[in-house]
């Protein structure tokens, strides 16, 4: 790129970042709390221990959720452990991943990368909470096991992948398709989302700096390149999916707080493994929108999007994910205290609704604007992320 061109650009990332407001919306519900530290890891250690119960050692499955929903229930124990530092939850996380990892090769049960890529994402999460280097293992044979579906500059190019039976789009939109990563490990599966990519970059990047191989970063830089390009909306928020074959969109109203959720915890990461700001100004510019973005959220703040008080469904689970990677953000913001601020203030919004407003001992309602009601395994599961990350999110 010529020089001027390339100060045009920069100039242009810059006054995006510096365009968005990182201050905390005074509409938002109690966005502070003063309660100690010892007082939040006993909520959050409460909450994990009221939905123990209903797991099924004999398969690593909960009563009343999904497989990729358990594999969540896992990862929120681990981090636990990683935040409060303690090793409280390890037996159950470690036996949880072997028992999945042993009975449904490289954790995929049904025939979704991004199912497996949940569980191997947890497998890290327990490898960073433990030295665990088994857990380590299946994360790394489940990460290259996907990379089998992930859309290589050559693919894009010649406009085949080795694992699809059809003749794939090497661009969309006039942008490259390289990075994407397909939904589906069947040959005629052509859908490519912004999870499983989201996933795959972020698995990609923790392993980049746990291993500082630079196969890793290079995967998780063409995939933060591929969301970066082709999913981001003109609100600054992730999108869903595009088709790998015809470039078909998913509609514009799809948009779950996961995507954007799980890109940041990505780019997060992959600012700090690679020194790239161009990496933090789109995690910032991203964090930003999505904190403030009225398509699952009112005036108030409180995240509505999964509130589903008598069945379950996947979007329960989406929310939990979105509060986990914006804990990762902060942490690795120390640079940043405006925005610090305005995630801590957000995640003490859902913390504060939860144990005010949907709270009926130490369980908690789906819905987190309330009313109360009885467990739900479903409800729950989206409220352990919220309560673990409150460890870290606030003062002690």
């Amino acid at each position: 790129m010529a020089p001027l061109a390339l100060f045009a650009a920069l100039l242009s990332s810059l006054s995006l970042v510096f365009a968005q407001d990182l201050g905390v919306p005074l509409t938002w519900r109690e966005f502070n709390n003063s309660r100690l530290l010892a007082e939040r890891i006993s909520i959050a250690e409460d909450a994990i221990n009221t939905i123990l119960p209903q797991l099924d050692a004999s398969d690593a499955s909960f009563n009343g959720i999904g497989y990729w929903q358990a594999g969540n229930v896992f990862s929120a124990m681990a981090n636990f452990d990683h935040l409060a530092g303690t090793t409280k939850y390890e037996t159950q996380v470690i036996n949880g991943l072997t028992m999945a990892f042993g009975l449904y090769k490289n954790f995929d049960q049904y025939g979704y990368n991004d199912d497996a890529m949940w569980w191997a994402t947890a497998a890290y999460y327990a490898y960073r909470a433990y030295g665990n280097k088994d857990a380590l293992s299946m994360a790394v044979a489940t990460w290259t096991h996907v990379s089998g579906y992930v859309v290589s500059v050559a693919d894009a190019t010649s406009g085949t992948q080795p694992n699809k039976d059809f003749a794939i789009a090497g661009t969309c939109y006039g942008k490259t398709m390289a990075g994407g990563v397909f939904w589906q490990p069947t040959s005629d599966g052509t859908s490519i989302n912004s999870i499983t990519t989201g996933l795959y970059m972020t698995l990609s990047a923790f392993l980049a700096e746990a291993t500082s191989d630079d196969t890793y970063t290079d995967a998780a830089t063409l995939s933060a390149q591929w969301i970066q390009n082709l999913q981001i909306n003109s609100d600054g928020i992730v999108l869903d999916s595009v088709d790998g074959e015809d470039c078909t969109r998913s509609a514009s109203s799809w948009l779950f707080t996961y995507n954007s959720g799980k890109a940041l915890e990505g780019l997060s990461v992959l600012k700090d493994v690679t020194g790239n700001t161009a990496w933090t100004d789109l995690m910032t510019n991203i964090a930003a929108a999505a904190i403030k973005s009225s398509a699952w959220q009112g005036d108030n703040g409180i995240i509505t999007e999964g509130a589903s008080p008598t069945s379950n469904n996947d979007g329960v689970g989406f929310k939990a994910v979105f509060i986990r990677g914006l804990d990762e953000v902060s942490v690795r913001s120390s640079d940043n205290s405006a925005l610090q601020i305005l995630i801590h203030s957000y995640n003490d919004v859902q913390y504060n609704a939860l144990l005010e407003l949907a709270a009926k001992g130490t369980s908690y309602s789906s819905a987190w604007a309330g009313p109360p009601q009885a467990f739900t395994t479903w409800g729950q599961l989206a409220a352990l992320d919220v309560m673990v990350t409150a460890i870290n999110t606030n003062s002690p």
